[in-house]
């Protein structure tokens, strides 16, 4: 009987450190500068290339089984949010509405270990066309299955502060 005990102890004291031990995603950041983007309505985003990643795939050069395959464009997700809260998007900057118009840029700024995986930290700058000052920089960090969804979280988590003052 004192060996269950034991047991149950060492359990106990296994789980304690993984719940205390795992942190959580650090909160959204917003930077605003003199300017908001709500004196926009236009905007143009600079093109990205696709996060494409997997899980649980394994096998052997001949065959794969079983697993995930996600991909995801950073461009594509942010002109989505940006759509649903009223901007326009152009494919180029247009002289007469450059006062109108921001620039949207994304950038990975960083990763660390979190919840026995790992995070992927996003930033997206807003900037004016007229005056090419920054508006705002939103950084947010996210985890999921893959670093497909890590991203698309992170994006989410970055702009969702940002159109809730609005």
């Amino acid at each position: 009987m004192a060996k269950i005990y034991k047991y149950i102890k060492y359990v106990g004291f296994i789980i304690i450190f993984l719940l205390t031990g795992c942190a959580s995603m650090r909160p959204p950041i917003i930077n605003t500068y003199n300017d908001s983007i709500n004196n926009y309505r236009y905007f143009y985003i600079s093109p990205t290339s696709d996060y494409t990643s997997s899980s649980g795939i394994y096998g052997n050069k001949y065959l794969v089984y079983g697993g995930v395959m996600k991909s995801t464009n950073p461009a594509s997700v942010i002109s989505g949010i940006l759509f649903k809260n009223g901007f326009i998007q152009v494919n180029e900057i247009i002289p007469e509405h450059k006062d109108e118009t921001m620039i949207v840029n994304f950038a990975e700024t960083g990763r660390r270990n979190v919840n026995l995986g790992y995070s992927i930290e996003v930033s997206i700058q807003f900037i004016s066309a007229q005056s090419q000052t920054p508006i705002c920089v939103c950084t947010a960090e996210g985890q999921g299955e893959t670093e497909a969804d890590d991203v698309r979280i992170a994006i989410q988590r970055a702009l969702d502060p940002l159109f809730k003052t609005k």
